[in-house]
């Protein structure tokens, strides 16, 4: 098992080089983890509200040791019940596109496959609009998202399962299929709309947006992402199994199908959980593996956790952009587009271009 994993990192070494010598998985990890700790505490201090970042602390620390409190309680508001829902979702849901994305770029050995291939994002659309349509809270818009994401993805699973030959391909046609049946439905939500209320709201959510999080919300969305999270890291070697085919991978004794469908599971269930408290957010799953590949290499056990942190750190500085740009917040979805669409165009014009 191990010769056919370094027989496979030396093949993908060959179609992607590493172009940081010496950069391994640790080191990248230690460097990634330093940039997201200080981008955490930076990110308090982003806002209409300004706090110094001794402050920020100070206040984190307060909840976990006892300290004589010296600031406003306006500030420790501001800090636990606003910034801090938000700042975790940030990190939470980048964190889950890109591993979602790097996992399913690894199952269907596709460079272009994105988190949402099996309809995820169109069915969570159709279901936010929906909860939207009937004038239901922000609780009732997640839960309905979550479900027809969920809903949209075992539809495609299932035609995927019937349809004889190639049970990869199949998936990703019906994944295609069942997303452009939601995304026709939700144009119907969106031509039946109030335009002057319920139009704007459902734009406004499939743009993409981390205002409206709160601490309730993310809770329930934290434990279904941090489970398919796990599951992921800790079967991370199986996916250098798959990417050498089929045959190879049953020779080896590993039941493709079985260890397909929980990566499918797992990826529905965090990228699903993503989409219902932040709406549409695009490229994340797409451009950050990438990135992550150049940094570390093709190597699964390497590349999952480095694209794990690599997506918290990217919608994080993404976010924090979209609150302090203009007086008005832009939508997240439309800065992750402007951003990642010419940088992904920048990895596409390398010369060792390739994927693993």
């Amino acid at each position: 098992m191990e010769f056919l994993e370094r027989k496979h990192a030396f093949k993908m070494k060959k179609i992607l080089p590493t172009p940081f010598k010496g950069f391994n998985g640790i080191s990248a990890g230690i460097i990634l983890v330093c940039i997201l700790t200080g981008l955490f505490i930076l990110s308090f201090a982003i806002g209409r509200y300004p706090i110094s970042p001794g402050d920020v602390v100070k206040v984190l620390v307060s909840h976990v040791i006892p300290i004589d409190q010296t600031w406003p309680d306006v500030l420790n508001t501001v800090v636990t019940h606003i910034r801090l829902p938000r700042i975790l979702a940030a990190m939470m849901v980048g964190a889950s596109l890109a591993l979602a994305g790097a996992s399913f770029q690894g199952l269907f050995r596709n460079p272009l496959v994105s988190p949402d291939i099996l309809g995820v994002s169109s069915g969570a659309g159709f279901g936010a609009a929906l909860a939207i349509l009937l004038n239901g809270n922000q609780l009732m818009i997640q839960v309905s998202a979550f479900s027809f994401a969920l809903l949209a993805v075992l539809i495609s699973y299932g035609i995927g399962k019937l349809v004889k030959g190639n049970q990869t391909l199949s998936l990703i046609l019906a994944g295609m299929a069942i997303a452009s049946l939601f995304g026709a439905m939700l144009a119907l939500m969106k031509y039946i709309a109030d335009p002057i209320d319920q139009l704007p709201a459902i734009t406004y959510w499939l743009m993409g947006s981390l205002a409206s999080v709160g601490q309730k919300g993310l809770l329930y969305s934290a434990m279904p992402i941090i489970l398919g999270i796990v599951i992921l890291i800790l079967i991370r070697w199986r996916f250098n199994v798959l990417a050498m085919g089929e045959e190879e991978a049953m020779a080896l004794g590993v039941d493709t199908g079985k260890l397909r469908t929980i990566i499918v599971i797992c990826c529905t269930m965090i990228t699903a959980s993503s989409v219902c408290i932040s709406g549409t957010i695009g490229w994340v799953g797409l451009v950050i593996p990438h990135v992550s590949r150049v940094m570390v290499g093709p190597n699964h056990k390497r590349l999952l956790p480095v694209s794990l942190l690599m997506g918290a750190i990217f919608l994080l500085f993404i976010d924090n952009i979209a609150r302090v740009v203009a007086s008005v917040e832009i939508p997240i979805g439309i800065l992750t587009a402007i951003i990642g669409v010419p940088f992904f165009v920048y990895l596409l014009s390398r010369k060792n271009r390739g994927w693993a």
